[in-house]
């Protein structure tokens, strides 16, 4: 059996799957105004710069997260099945295999964000940090990409 490395794996999570343009998020949710951001980083990391009113659970609690009754639960997300979701990472790969375990529990409209938090940074996109203060973009490249 060949080995394959986290970027095949990653690759295949994210083939296939619908997928949005960090410029192409605001039009989205123009139109889906009940789109869900989900980012899947660790709290550490969507503490020191995230996308404005995106929802923070690391990618390590998610399916704890996705369900009622566990100490992760979080409601608004178990509820979000037939909401639009996208999800983030720092750069696509955890949020594709956040995206295919969730189509996998039962949500019908997923999206993983392409180039994930860096692409939307690139794009001189908002960002804030845990107070809701804005962070610069160029400010933001070292904590995004440490």
């Amino acid at each position: 059996m060949s080995r394959r490395t986290y970027a095949d794996l990653a690759a295949e999570a994210a083939q296939g799957l619908p997928a949005l343009m960090p410029w192409d998020v605001a039009t989205f949710r123009d139109k889906r105004p009940d789109t869900l951001i989900l980012d899947v980083r660790e709290r550490s990391e969507f503490d020191a710069a995230h996308i404005p009113g995106a929802m923070n659970v690391p990618r390590g609690i998610l399916e704890a997260a996705c369900e009622y009754d566990y100490a992760e639960t979080e409601p608004e997300l178990v509820e979000a099945r037939e909401r639009p979701v996208v999800t983030v990472c720092r750069s696509g790969s955890r949020s594709a295999f956040a995206a295919r375990v969730m189509q996998a529990m039962g949500f019908r409209d997923v999206y993983n964000l392409t180039l994930g938090m860096k692409g939307w940074n690139d794009a001189d996109l908002p960002l804030v940090d845990a107070r809701g203060l804005q962070v610069d973009a160029d400010d933001a490249m070292h904590l995004i990409e440490p």
